[in-house]
């Protein structure tokens, strides 16, 4: 028999009861903000609701709300862009023993998005690589390489800001 097109209600709300801090600490580090966060994900589920028709159960439902998740986010970060000067320099924290989190989220923001979007995915919802390339529709290989550029571009990053 084969598998109805369309994600159910019950399905979607299953996956959001089950890994809802995952999606919001996912979403809070694309959006760069905790409090945006829960804003971005209930926004994502309404996506989710609304297109569930088109889910068409060639893959996971999860990598597929996943994706949307995603896209909120970045959604989410461009429009918070926008309401920012664009011209304003990027202070980047030097002080290593007051700011260490700040530092570390300022070399993130210097990754490209593929390599931020993999340690969020890694790090932040804790997905195996299979479940990451799922979810941006790229190879496990991919994802290992994504990955560990992301580390070699970080640890430069974090040895020239205590240099």
């Amino acid at each position: 028999m084969a598998k109805a097109r369309g994600a159910s209600l019950v399905e979607l709300r299953s996956l959001y009861e089950r890994r809802l801090g995952e999606f919001r600490r996912v979403a809070a580090a694309i959006v760069g903000r905790r409090d945006a966060a829960e804003d971005v994900v209930q926004e994502a589920f309404v996506r989710a609701v609304r297109a569930r028709e088109s889910f068409a159960g060639d893959g996971p439902l999860d990598a597929w709300v996943w994706r949307i998740v995603l896209n909120a986010a970045r959604d989410s970060r461009a429009r918070a862009s926008r309401a920012v000067d664009a011209e304003a320099p990027i202070e980047t924290p030097t002080d290593l023993s007051d700011g260490r989190r700040e530092v570390v989220r300022a070399a993130v923001e210097q990754l490209p998005e593929r390599q931020r979007l993999v340690l969020f995915l890694r790090y932040y919802a804790d997905l195996d690589y299979r479940s990451i390339a799922e979810t941006l529709s790229i190879s496990d290989g991919t994802v290992a390489a994504t990955l560990n550029a992301a580390h070699a571009r970080l640890r430069q990053l974090l040895t020239e800001v205590t240099l």
